[in-house]
């Protein structure tokens, strides 16, 4: 909720003042806020059968004044408080839209004793997505929670992976190996469960860790992923044979599961934002500070002190000069081409998001030793 929180008309909604992240249970007003988010998500999709309410990582809930002062009357617990809102969404939700089924996140819920969850009638009304992102999840682990959620009530579980982010807040490239191993500890799950509890598995892709963030890997640069990760699921397992059908969809002639260098073009739809991005990600950096850190003429020659005083010896400067000014365009034309690819399919903010970030930094750098060498 931090994207409606953090606006001053809606910060009186927030549980703890100064976080945006969390809303107030108790107020009426709070409830009509949720009510309008979901008349609008239905305006647009009037056929759903499923609608995600959310409720994960809910780590402030209590700890307003007003549930503090709730949670001082006799029975009542942090969980109890929790459960009482999800099941007034739940129940808003199904009694205006009956055909309609919540999912919430399973996390906040994962903790609680059976006894409490059954009691509180949340069962009965919502199917829990249980989320887990690692390639090495515990199966076991997974398997007991299933069995622990089918005796508290759940009719139906879902499983959520994810075939981008959640590897790095500010990773660029996605290692398709980890993810490729999330979905197949997915799929052993599936397959340690009873046969009629696994309602779906969404494929979570994540754009940032959460709205204040910085954005992580784009959407064309993770659709090999996306493609390994969905063959995978469709065939129940990874195989040679999986691999050059995923290869010739993307029109990619060797897939690296476990690196992430594309050596490979590709020629589906963003495969030239995949390729511009692994070259920014691979060599701007390393590329400007081998110039400016590790090259003897520039950091004798042409330190900070001289740069301040406009002072170069001539024979050192056609040292370096010539190089500096060809990495200079030679990135200036590649950011160029990356530049007009991302404008293609995202928002120009995006585009100006990712280039401040990922771009900006090495190649201001760079841009200015030019033009210190010129005034020098």
């Amino acid at each position: 909720l931090q994207f409606v929180l953090k606006h001053q008309e809606f910060a009186s909604l927030r549980e703890v003042k100064g976080f945006p992240n969390a809303l107030n249970p108790h107020k009426e007003e709070s409830r009509a806020l949720v009510r309008a988010m979901i008349d609008q998500v239905m305006a647009l999709h009037g056929d759903l059968e499923w609608f995600h309410i959310g409720c994960d990582e809910v780590y402030y809930l209590g700890e307003g004044e007003e549930s503090k002062r709730w949670l001082q009357q006799p029975d009542n617990t942090p969980e109890k408080l929790c459960l009482s809102h999800i099941k007034a969404v739940a129940s808003c939700l199904v009694s205006c839209y009956p055909t309609v089924t919540p999912i919430v996140w399973d996390d906040m819920l994962r903790g609680m004793s059976e006894e409490t969850l059954a009691e509180s009638g949340v069962p009965k009304l919502v199917q829990p997505m249980i989320w887990d992102y690692a390639a090495d999840l515990d199966v076991e682990g997974k398997v007991h929670l299933i069995e622990k959620y089918r005796r508290c009530g759940f009719s139906k579980v879902w499983f959520a992976s994810a075939f981008k982010g959640a590897t790095g807040v500010n990773q660029s490239l996605t290692l398709i190996g980890h993810h490729l191993k999330n979905h197949l500890r997915w799929l052993e799950v599936a397959r340690n469960s009873p046969a009629d509890v696994l309602e779906g598995i969404a494929l979570t892709g994540w754009q940032r860790y959460d709205h204040f963030s910085v954005l992580c890997e784009l959407l064309p640069v993770a659709i090999p992923s996306l493609a390994v990760c969905l063959q995978a699921l469709k065939n129940g397992g990874y195989s040679e044979k999986v691999k050059e059908n995923v290869e010739k969809l993307l029109g990619m002639s060797n897939l690296e599961m476990e690196t992430f260098m594309s050596t490979s073009l590709g020629t589906f739809p963003g495969s030239n934002i995949l390729t511009l991005v692994t070259q920014v990600s691979f060599y701007l950096k390393s590329s400007v500070d081998e110039l400016l850190e590790r090259n003897r003429y520039v950091t004798g020659w042409f330190s900070p002190y001289h740069r301040k005083r406009k002072i170069i010896h001539p024979i050192i400067m056609h040292h370096f000069q010539p190089d500096a000014v060809s990495l200079l365009s030679k990135w200036n034309a590649v950011v160029q081409d990356l530049q007009a690819a991302m404008e293609q399919v995202f928002h120009k903010c995006t585009v100006e998001e990712w280039m401040e970030e990922n771009v900006h930094p090495s190649l201001q750098k760079l841009q200015q030793v030019v033009d210190d060498l010129d005034k020098a």
